[in-house]
């Protein structure tokens, strides 16, 4: 097993340990911020989640970079990928961080775009991230990141910056699941 690989199933394990922490650390044990409640669980959440996504990074450019491209990487990569933020998310609306809405359109959105792009697999057709999947991905990462901070710092000056880039990664999700819709429904359709 290459590196890529071994890094993919290391964020994998993560997801469970994010759980973990999540659901056993208490909320307000270690208080670091008074003014925002910034507690240890969320410190603790972060640096895990900043670790899985750094691996993220490391195993896509060490593919690439090597040829260590295998069918199990392009498989279990985007698996993990979604496993680790949708885990996330799930957990910051069990905690009433995040709404419940928008990370709902979010995993629909994902849900929809892996079943058109199984049903493009079968016809010998490889769709890769555009444009707004990767903005998608990165206000996800970015409303995480504040969500996990409880918005600090800019709770600080009272500006929901936090529920702002979850908004926005929702809308982004929205147009970019509508992108590949268009671009794949014909696989879907041409069985109806």
């Amino acid at each position: 097993m290459n590196l890529p690989n071994k890094l993919t199933i290391m964020r994998i394990i993560l997801v469970p340990v994010v759980v973990a922490v999540y659901l056993c650390v208490p909320e307000n044990m270690g208080i670091v911020n008074e003014a925002t409640g910034l507690g240890l669980r969320n410190i603790l959440v972060l640096i895990i989640f900043i670790v899985a996504s750094i691996t993220d990074y490391f195993d896509g450019m060490l593919a690439r970079k090597h040829h260590w491209i295998t069918s199990f990487g392009k498989f279990a990569d985007p698996i993990a990928d979604k496993l680790l933020v949708n885990t996330v998310l799930i957990m910051l609306v069990w905690s009433h961080s995040a709404n419940v809405v928008a990370v709902l359109i979010m995993i629909a959105r994902d849900l929809m775009v892996d079943g058109l792009r199984m049903s493009a697999a079968t016809s010998g057709e490889v769709v890769s991230a555009g444009f707004f999947g990767k903005l998608k991905t990165v206000l996800q990462m970015v409303a995480i990141v504040l969500l996990l901070l409880n918005n600090w710092p800019c709770a600080l000056i009272h500006v929901p910056l936090a529920s702002i880039a979850l908004w926005a990664a929702a809308a982004a999700s929205v147009y970019s699941g509508w992108i590949y819709f268009q671009k794949l429904k014909k696989y879907v359709l041409e069985t109806m």
